[in-house]
């Protein structure tokens, strides 16, 4: 069987879960790489093409897909030149900065029957799994909370852009949003928001949320937001219907730092390939997750940061 030929766009913090899926999994072959940074690009693996600007990457490598982990704001443009390209992509979350943009790199790929496929990297944790396992054949879920908390810096690195509002999208609403997002969205379906806090810093960067969101069932579903927690705190807790109380801890069993990481991009990549292969549907989730940050931000009052002029999409 011909492995899926995949270039890798963007080598910051995330990239080496990425490279060592590439490794572990061999479901595809790791063909170019690419970043302006010529250190980041020193540091990657020896075998493989290196270029500084993804459009050169998509022109001279001969490859079947790409993934896409550059900083938030250049997944719009980056994912576009791709499918444009003829390329499938599997892009980091969020899928775009905008809605807008989010809509129009979907119309992008089903106009030209590209995969689009956004990496939401908690759907394949194992206490996520074993969770849902559990209350699979029990009574529906009456209320699930999801918590994304943690301290940004510790988690940027090297990638400063997250403190930038402008270039993440916002802060945590717009990046760790879309992860929990896509949990509530595998367990409950369907949403919509019904209420949003956000608390931002002086620099505009929202540091906590809380966002209440409601499934057709009449389910309902509080997601805790916090850049600014000591130490780090990822949970799913669901409530059945008939008294049930369990969670899952997603990062139980790991005490590496970013330690769940290694198994959960392992599954993007195998999840990718079977999509690429049509073993599975492209089902782009993305845009209905980067719907829920935008109503965030518009139910509790407030656009995002720093909002620039929309651009028309054909």
């Amino acid at each position: 069987m011909t492995l899926p030929r995949i270039g890798l766009i963007g080598l910051g913090v995330i990239s080496r879960f990425y490279l060592a899926a590439f490794e572990s999994t061999a479901c595809a072959r790791l063909v170019a790489v690419c970043d302006p940074d010529e250190n980041r690009l020193a540091a990657a693996p020896p075998h493989v093409p290196r270029y500084r600007d993804h459009r050169e990457l998509l022109r001279a490598t001969d490859l079947d897909a790409v993934v896409v982990k550059v900083p938030n704001d250049l997944h719009y443009p980056v994912c576009r030149d791709a499918l444009a390209a003829g390329r499938a992509v599997c892009v980091e979350k969020p899928l775009a900065t905008r809605a807008h943009d989010g809509r129009h790199l979907a119309r992008l790929s089903r106009r030209n029957g590209t995969v689009l496929f956004t990496s939401f990297h908690r759907r394949y944790n194992r206490e996520v799994d074993a969770l849902r396992r559990r209350i699979a054949s029990g009574a529906p879920i009456v209320s699930l909370t999801v918590r994304y908390e943690e301290t940004i810096e510790e988690h940027a690195g090297r990638d400063r852009w997250y403190l930038d509002p402008e270039r993440c999208g916002g802060g945590c609403v717009a990046d760790n949003g879309p992860n929990a997002f896509d949990l509530v969205r595998l367990f409950l379906g369907d949403v919509r928001v019904t209420e949003a806090t956000v608390h931002r810093d002086a620099r505009g960067v929202d540091r906590q949320a809380q966002v209440l969101l409601t499934a057709p069932s009449g389910a309902a579903s509080r997601v805790v937001l916090d850049w600014s927690r000591p130490g780090e705190r990822k949970t799913v807790g669901v409530r059945l219907a008939d008294g049930t109380v369990d969670q899952a801890d997603m990062l139980a069993g790991h005490p590496e730092f970013k330690g769940s990481l290694w198994h959960e991009y392992a599954g993007v990549l195998r999840d990718f390939t079977d999509v690429l292969a049509g073993r599975r549907p492209n089902c782009p989730d993305g845009l209905a997750a980067l719907e829920l940050v935008a109503a965030t931000y518009a139910c509790d009052g407030l656009a995002r940061p720093h909002p620039r002029q929309e651009v028309r999409h054909p």
